[in-house]
């Protein structure tokens, strides 16, 4: 009976202790990932909402993660597990000040300073050191449980997948359900609740690691000796940086062509984390060969459609295959870095090379890829190096570095022939000059199909090459840290367009008028050139533009009116300030400033400034920046007209309804709405297309001729919860 009992007390303890550390290791991941949109959303009223802002809180979380890894590796490496705890613990303890996370007191933000260094600032003061507590933990935690003794000490890389599944959690749990019920302030004494709770797990795996049926510590110099070389290290980071770099390319593409609607980051950003799951385990999801096969098939449909070979844009279709294709490659991917990882005694090592190469793949597609290309090309570019991955060394005869010279070499020489042949018989035709590469290349893969390396060298070589036959009608092509930018010849007009949202448009025949016309959103016939030549537009005096585009509402200017515009990229007000390209801004406001910087901010700091018209025009690409959408936006706005003053909202959008929310505050402020739902007439017209926009004023008397206009409805109030700098939710205006 006795040993029956010690049976059992013994069964509960190898289910307890794996069960403890699942919970720990869970509850940490969910609270990482769940603070990062969390604290973002807290500061956006306080550093504006462009693209760049969230790109480097980015930069500062994955900075951030590879910092907490190194702690955990150096930590496991000097002290002995019963150290270990209380450093950490005391790590634990000091993060505590920064509860509940909020902006830190006397930060304020300074329109003329550097955007990046003060973001980064504040991250740093408001949640760097919970966060640097969270990331050790994924590490730190399975190096205790392979001290603890339980089932599969030895191996613990399974708690890896209970990390991702908490991290999967929290990321589709803030936007799901936590967002859309609760206000920031809210979420916030929530997480810190469960940051305090997470303390006591730590303590109870801690014990773990160091009680009675704990495994011995290893010597210092059974850790160290025989440590992963650079050749290992840098297979790992490779592993790791392919399905980073992969899944921002995928994400920028998608948001590119269809827009940012809701969760169009969330779904690439979990199928990643999955993958983590379904990688980690001894289970297999594909036969090998079946597997590999998958994956190129795919490397190749994401090749054809990143370089532009099947379209310049995404159907629906092509974006579940894109996203199909990126989950596939990733698994195979960090399947690969699973099969490759070293024993328990070097686990830190693995993780912090593993983070490492993540943080490269998001360095490269958010800081070197903006500096190098002038698309968004930089996706391609992951792809082409993710062929590396089908590479096996036995397939190669010679060394690598010769390998890929050899057949890059092979490939150029059999391209020159090709391009004649194509250049002499079937000139400007790009179809058949591919046609002709792709014979080159069948050829170079008969003469070098002893060594695959040799073959994808040559495979990518040509690639390349008719990829830059590629047509390209494009007068200009750029791109800034807040998105690509391409001016081109359409229909008798010139379009400046970003993604696949046309932000204005000139005649080709206005290049010598002397005002050229207004288009698109901006046509006489819309609802903005309704506001801007209404009888109260020519009482006006002064009139504000937040958001330039092309200029196009320049040319609504009168001599008597003192005119200014709001943009938060300088290559736009390049663009629009370019004869060449576009003269609306040149010929009807010369002298009109561009105020650069994110408008909310820039206003703010604006004291005693007032405007009879203030045109809000941020909201025609698709997104929508709730910062500037909110209460306390319109609060400011308000502040800055005068007291018959109107405010202008441009709300076009194919994915939300916008209207809701500024109907929710304009009712709140007690302020008088008006709405026009235009259709255009694109078809005797192709200038003048369909638009939405939106009128507040403190009076219908301030609304001047515009309050008794037919086409002008009142805007209405759903009675929904109004939003504010602490809660908004996107979801809830999606358009159905």
């Amino acid at each position: 009976m006795q040993a029956t009992g010690t049976t059992q007390a013994t069964d509960r303890s190898g289910l307890l202790v794996p069960a403890l550390f699942i919970a720990t290791i869970f509850l940490s991941a969910s609270l990482l990932f769940f603070v990062q949109p969390l604290f973002t959303r807290i500061v956006l009223p306080q550093i504006g909402g462009s693209p760049a802002i969230w790109t480097t809180a980015m930069l500062f979380f994955q900075t951030t993660l590879i910092a907490g890894y190194l702690y955990a590796h150096l930590l496991t490496r000097r002290l002995a597990v019963r150290a270990q705890i209380r450093v950490h613990l005391a790590v634990w303890a000091v993060a505590l000040i920064c509860l509940p996370l909020a902006i830190p007191d006397g930060w304020s933000f300074d329109p003329q300073g550097n955007a990046v260094w003060q973001t980064l600032l504040l991250f740093a003061l408001g949640v760097g050191l919970p966060f640097f507590a969270l990331a050790a933990n994924a590490p730190l935690i399975q190096f205790w449980y392979g001290r603890s003794g339980g089932p599969s000490a030895h191996d613990p890389y399974f708690l890896y997948g209970a990390s991702n599944l908490g991290s999967l959690a929290a990321l589709l749990g803030f936007p799901l359900v936590a967002e859309p019920l609760f206000g920031a302030t809210s979420i916030g004494i929530g997480w810190a609740a469960g940051y305090i709770v997470l303390g006591a797990f730590l303590l109870f795996s801690g014990l773990c690691a160091q009680g009675p049926t704990a495994a011995p510590r290893k010597t210092t110099a059974q850790v160290t000796t025989g440590g992963p070389g650079f050749r290992r290290l840098a297979h790992w980071a490779f592993l790791a940086f392919i399905p980073s770099s992969l899944m921002l390319g995928v994400t920028s593409k998608i948001s590119l062509d269809l827009g940012s609607f809701p969760l169009i980051w969330v779904v690439p950003l979990a199928l990643y984390l999955l993958t983590f799951v379904l990688s980690f385990s001894n289970r297999r999801l594909f036969g090998a060969t079946v597997f590999r096969a998958l994956t190129a098939a795919f490397l190749l449909f994401m090749a054809l459609t990143f370089f532009g070979a099947l379209g310049r844009t995404l159907d629906w279709s092509s974006v579940g295959l894109l996203v199909l294709g990126f989950f596939i490659v990733a698994l195979y991917a960090h399947r690969k870095l699973y099969e490759a990882r070293p024993d328990a005694a070097h686990l830190t090592t693995f993780y912090l090379t593993m983070s490492v190469g993540g943080a490269l793949g998001g360095v490269f597609n958010s800081l070197v890829a903006p500096v190098l290309f002038d698309t968004l090309i930089e996706a391609g570019v992951t792809v082409v190096l993710a062929g590396f991955l089908l590479l096996r060394r036995e397939e190669r005869s010679i060394p690598l570095p010769r390998a890929l010279t050899r057949g890059a070499a092979f490939g150029l020489v059999a391209a020159i022939p090709a391009n004649l042949i194509a250049l002499v018989f079937v000139p400007a035709n790009w179809t058949a000059t591919v046609l002709f590469l792709l014979a080159a290349g069948i050829v170079c893969l008969h003469l070098l199909r002893r060594d695959a390396v040799q073959v994808y060298a040559a495979a990518v070589t040509l690639f390349v090459i008719a990829a830059l036959h590629l047509p390209d009608t494009a007068l200009m092509r750029d791109r800034s840290f807040f998105g690509t930018h391409i001016v081109a010849e359409e229909a008798g007009m010139r379009i400046y367009g970003n993604g696949t949202t046309a932000h204005g448009a000139q005649r080709l025949r206005d290049d010598s008028a002397e005002r050229p016309e207004p288009l698109f959103y901006y046509h006489e016939n819309g609802p903005m050139g309704q506001v801007m030549t209404s009888q109260r537009a020519e009482r006006a005096q002064s009139v504000g533009i937040v958001g330039l585009g092309v200029g196009s509402l320049a040319c609504y200017a009168q001599d008597h009116q003192e005119w200014q515009f709001y943009e938060i990229d300088a290559l736009v007000d390049e663009v629009a300030r370019t004869p060449d390209y576009f003269r609306f801004v040149t010929a009807c406001t010369p002298d009109a400033p561009t105020h650069l910087g994110d408008a909310r901010i820039v206003l703010e700091a604006q004291q005693g400034l007032t405007y009879d018209i203030l045109v809000i025009d941020a909201y025609s690409s698709d997104s929508v920046p709730v910062h500037l959408t909110t209460r306390e936006a319109l609060a400011l706005y308000m502040n800055r007209l005068a007291p018959d003053g109107v405010l202008v909202f441009h709300i076009s959008n194919r994915y939300y309804e916008i209207d809701r929310p500024l109907g929710r505050a304009a009712a709140d402020l007690g302020l008088v709405g008006r709405i026009q739902e235009y259709k255009g007439n694109a078809k005797t017209d192709p200038g003048d297309t369909a638009s939405t926009v939106i009128t507040l004023s403190r009076s219908r008397a301030a609304l001047g001729d515009l309050a008794g206009d037919p086409r002008w409805q009142p805007l209405g109030d759903d009675g929904g919860r109004v939003w504010t700098d602490d809660f908004a939710n996107l979801l809830s205006i999606m358009k159905r």
